[in-house]
C-alpha cells in the first residue's frame, strides 16, 4: 500500500471562505479512489493517479452550483499541499494533515 494513503484533515481558501474537510485516499497501485467530506457535503475523488509523492484527481462539486474540480498535491510526510482548480474561480490552494 502506498505510504500517501490514509486520510487528512484539510483546509481549501475558496471564494466562500475557509472550507474544511476529510480528505481519504485508498491507493490502487498507481492509482487510487477515495472521497473528500467537508462543509458543503461530501465528493467522490475521481480519476486519481499517483506519481511519486504527487497526487491528481478530479472531483464534480454539486453545491452551491455545479463545477468540475481538477486537483494535484503534493505529500511530504504528514503534510499535504496543493491546488484545486475551480473553473471560472480561478484556482484555490490546498493545505491538509495526514492523521491516520
Amino acid at each position: 500500500m502506498s505510504l500517501l494513503g490514509g486520510t487528512y484533515e484539510c483546509s481549501t481558501k475558496t471564494p466562500l471562505g475557509h472550507q474544511k474537510g476529510t480528505l481519504t485516499i485508498v491507493p490502487q497501485g498507481d492509482a487510487f479512489t477515495g472521497q473528500i467530506t467537508g462543509d458543503l457535503g461530501t465528493m467522490d475523488l475521481r480519476e486519481g493517479r499517483i506519481d511519486g509523492n504527487q497526487l491528481t484527481w478530479k472531483m464534480k462539486m454539486t453545491s452551491p452550483m455545479a463545477i468540475d474540480l481538477d486537483c494535484k498535491a503534493t505529500v511530504e510526510g504528514a503534510a499535504l499541499t496543493g491546488t484545486i482548480k475551480a473553473g471560472f474561480f480561478g484556482t484555490m490552494t490546498l493545505e491538509g494533515t495526514k492523521i491516520s
